[in-house]
């Protein structure tokens, strides 16, 4: 997710024990150092934006200010790890199912937002996980045990647990989207990767070789989840059944990207923790890291077809040292060789980090003629009289225009890049 940031911010091959390997995580699945750091009842700094206006307003009139009451309630009753276990994905898992058939148009619409919003998804999560945290159990769990269940609501809420293709004569595409970020600058903002991913969770497209089945999930905006392998756990089983992946963030204005190169870079931008991180991107087996990963999505016939309003770039450009050198300079045309990563097509943040770990996945699990890559959409903006965060309103009719154009390219660009594929 470039997101008009500077230029200096933006089984069956080898078993579980490799896919455990390449998950990348020096600490237990269930551990996280946002998570274990912090007292029981401290909230995080995203969880203390859930008490602004906009975040109120966009739970209010969605409806889904009523899921956090009801977890409260749920937590009180369990009287043992197990049976809070089974709470927090049981909620979870309704949180992110009811966003995916709100955006799809089943069910009660609850609220005037309209049904495509991204927004209360992650209002809601953040929402539960308050509770969580500030929640005082019948018993005693232990520091690990809390930062389970942590991890089961994140995992649950972000669509990771519910991944589901049918038989083999369906092909199967992978799709990732992201939470809302930058909500310091404005709260009121969203991410039409995430709309699109709860658009597309689920869905069938049609191409010339038949239907393709499209699954998603959402990560988080945080550099520590990244570096924990959240991306690595949640993927690695996924990638050898795949015809297709693709991971989505929101990028520049006006303007679809496809990113051939991603970069082994940090750049340090903030994170929605407030956190930052600048050097290598921390991956297992660092020794055999590449500087460089690529695509392999059929990149010409995405920039060639008409999927939609806004027009679709092959990037090329990177940042890198040259071989021998000590001061990162611009490449229109790609990594020279030898040199050291700076910033990838897609920048240095989050978004040039997913899809340089999940293209590095992807190359040691030895798939090189899966397609799969980073796709970034144009920004999500409100209409021009509805800029100011201070002023502005949760929505606008221009905002809810270019949230269905952007996700209506982005379907058609996945159908575009299955057909492609063969």
């Amino acid at each position: 997710m470039t997101h008009q940031l500077p230029a200096t911010a933006r089984t069956g091959l080898g078993g579980m024990a490799l896919l455990l390997v390449l998950a990348g995580s020096a600490l237990p699945a269930t551990a996280s150092p946002a998570d274990t750091s912090r007292t029981p009842t401290e909230a995080t700094v995203e969880e203390q934006r859930l008490d602004r206006a906009a975040p109120q307003e966009i739970l209010r009139r969605s409806g889904f200010d009523a899921f956090a009451p009801r977890f409260e309630r749920a937590l009180k009753h369990a009287g043992s790890y197990a049976q809070a276990e089974r709470t927090v994905t049981r909620h979870a898992s309704a949180l992110w199912q009811r966003a995916v058939d709100r955006a799809q148009g089943r069910g009660p619409a609850t609220g005037d937002l309209s049904r495509g919003d991204d927004r209360p998804l992650y209002w809601a999560r953040l929402a539960l996980s308050r509770e969580l945290r500030a929640w005082t159990p019948r018993f005693d769990p232990d520091d690990r045990r809390r930062a389970a269940l942590h991890s089961a609501l994140e995992t649950a809420s972000r669509g990771q647990s519910d991944i589901r293709y049918p038989g083999h004569r369906t092909k199967r595409v992978l799709v990732t989207g992201f939470d809302p970020f930058t909500l310091d600058r404005d709260v009121r903002i969203g991410n039409p990767s995430g709309a699109s991913a709860l658009a597309l969770d689920g869905t069938l497209v049609r191409t010339p070789d038949g239907p393709a089945r499209i699954e998603t999930v959402v990560f988080p905006v945080r550099w520590a989840d990244f570096a924990d392998g959240v991306v690595e756990r949640a993927l690695a089983r996924q990638l050898p059944h795949l015809d297709l992946f693709t991971t989505v963030s929101q990028g520049r204005q006006g303007r679809f990207d496809v990113e051939r190169t991603n970069g082994a870079w940090r750049g340090g931008f903030a994170d929605n923790e407030n956190a930052s991180s600048t050097g290598l991107v921390p991956v297992a087996d660092p020794a055999t890291q590449p500087q460089w990963t690529s695509t392999t999505l059929p990149y010409r016939q995405l920039t060639e077809a008409d999927t939609g309003r806004f027009p679709v770039y092959d990037n090329t450009e990177v940042t890198e040292i040259p071989a021998g050198g000590t001061q990162p300079v611009t490449r229109p045309d790609g990594p020279t060789p030898g040199s050291a990563a700076r910033a990838g097509g897609g920048g240095d943040y989050l978004s040039n980090e997913i899809a340089y770990r999940v293209t590095l996945l992807r190359d040691r699990l030895r798939l090189p003629d899966l397609p799969g890559g980073h796709l970034h959409t144009p920004v999500l903006q409100f209409g021009a009289a509805n800029t100011n965060p201070q002023t502005g309103t949760v929505t606008d009719p221009d905002f809810e225009r270019n949230r269905a154009d952007i996700v209506g390219q982005v379907r058609e660009l996945v159908r575009t890049a299955v057909a492609a594929a063969g």
